[in-house]
């Protein structure tokens, strides 16, 4: 399994060097980002705003829903190319091709989770400690490797590259709503509030904000963050490989 595994990984890493412009786009879409928002709150004038508190999750999520997009686009294409089952013919099962992909892309996830947090610690001055940027660039890599997970889950589903756009806003809407960025869970009805363990940007936020707050009164706890991300993405992992099929 573990060669079947590196194999894969390996494969898709060759891909990768063949695919110049989706490295490029994987690593400088989230730069570009991540300037039009420091202009963006360049003009908010909000006393009780906290850009630093806000911010980072944002930068969370940018990563969250382009990995999430482009690792579905790319799977889909795979599947279409006769790439997927030309692995099972080969014998490789679908925990090898989950896991492999998963390995090769990991690389790429952590890329730009440094990316993005270097590039909002210098527009915002944020002046974290070497501990706390370390610690926030390992929730959004978590973050990020669930979403490619979670891109290669979707993927399952679809036959064409049109089956997945309609996918994507669903996933984005679940994150914006419901990760408690935009306003805090409390604020929302009681009966909709349990929506909130479906999106990982959920445990992501409540991650960062612990460790943001770590040292006043922080109202979340950022193990529980933690803990929550990586039972998430063991059941998604899970629920990938199992559905996993040569169409």
């Amino acid at each position: 399994m573990v060669v079947n595994m590196l194999s894969v990984a390996l494969r898709v890493l060759s891909q990768l060097r063949r695919d110049p412009r989706f490295v490029a786009l994987s690593l400088l879409m989230p730069v570009l980002i991540v300037y039009m928002l420091s202009l963006f709150f360049e003009g908010v004038d909000v006393p009780i705003f906290q850009p630093e508190k806000f911010v980072v999750p944002v930068g969370a999520y940018i990563i969250h829903f382009l990995t999430y997009a482009l690792c579905a686009l790319v799977l889909v294409r795979e599947r279409a190319s006769g790439t997927l089952g030309r692995m099972f013919i080969n014998g490789y099962r679908p925990a090898d091709v989950i896991s492999g992909y998963l390995i090769a892309y990991s690389g790429l996830a952590l890329l730009q989770s440094l990316i993005v947090l270097t590039g909002l610690s210098l527009l915002f001055n944020l002046g974290y400690s070497v501990e706390t940027f370390a610690a926030l660039v390992a929730i959004i890599w978590l973050l990020a490797l669930l979403s490619i997970t979670l891109g290669m889950l979707v993927s399952n589903f679809a036959r064409s590259e049109g089956q997945i756009f309609p996918m994507i806003p669903l996933v984005v809407l679940f994150s914006v709503f419901f990760s408690g960025i935009l306003l805090p869970i409390e604020k929302l009805p009681e009966f909709i509030q349990p929506a909130r363990f479906i999106t990982p940007m959920y445990y992501a936020n409540n991650g960062i904000q612990g460790l943001i707050d770590a040292g006043g009164a922080a109202a979340s706890d950022p193990m529980s963050g933690w803990v929550g991300l990586i039972v998430y993405g063991v059941f998604l992992l899970g629920i990938a490989t199992l559905t996993l099929r040569e169409r």
